[in-house]
């Protein structure tokens, strides 16, 4: 599994750094939507609508964003992967751990959780626009991590499918609009 793994992280890695140096901005401007921060934000965000609302599963919605992003520290301890070489990872403060990407597991559960509410009370066709937009946002954090180095593919792909589950635990046991 393991040369499986180091042969998709490479290739991968090739193809999405050689892209023209010109995107830099946008990826840096894009991998700050899907920092700590902002993702936080979004689910105190969802707390406090849900609060205000007097809706339980609404605020708990929030809450399990932040209890995404725990797992997924407590993951990135467990495993302690290094992360890339690069000067990138090199700058980053604090130092953490690589596996899962942060990032792509913060944005997938928030940015998801938006898309979600997004579609299901947005009137047509807004709706399918914002949920598309959001999910093109989720995708597009995960490839920033992977362009600016602080990740290997793997990483972000790991932390997609921990956001999405969370996710569908949100969507599916929480039920944030019942």
């Amino acid at each position: 599994m393991k040369p499986l793994l180091h042969r998709l992280d490479t290739s991968l890695t090739s193809v999405i750094t050689s892209w023209p140096a010109g995107l830099e901005p946008f990826f840096l401007a894009t991998t700050a939507l899907g920092g700590t921060v902002a993702t936080l934000t979004i689910g105190l965000g969802v707390v406090a609508y849900g609060y205000a609302h007097t809706s339980p599963r609404l605020w708990l919605s929030g809450v399990a964003i932040w209890l995404t992003f725990g797992i997924g520290s407590a993951i990135k301890l467990a495993v302690g992967r290094a992360r890339p070489l690069t000067e990138y990872a090199a700058g980053m403060w604090p130092q953490t751990h690589s596996f899962p990407s942060g990032h792509a597991t913060g944005a997938t559960v928030a940015y998801g959780l938006l898309a979600y509410l997004a579609w299901q009370l947005l009137p047509q066709p807004w709706n399918h626009i914002a949920a598309a937009l959001l999910v093109l946002l989720i995708i597009l954090i995960g490839i920033s991590r992977v362009y600016l180095g602080a990740h290997f593919p793997s990483d972000v792909i790991a932390g997609w499918l921990l956001g999405a589950v969370a996710l569908c635990i949100i969507i599916f046991v929480v039920r944030p609009l019942a």
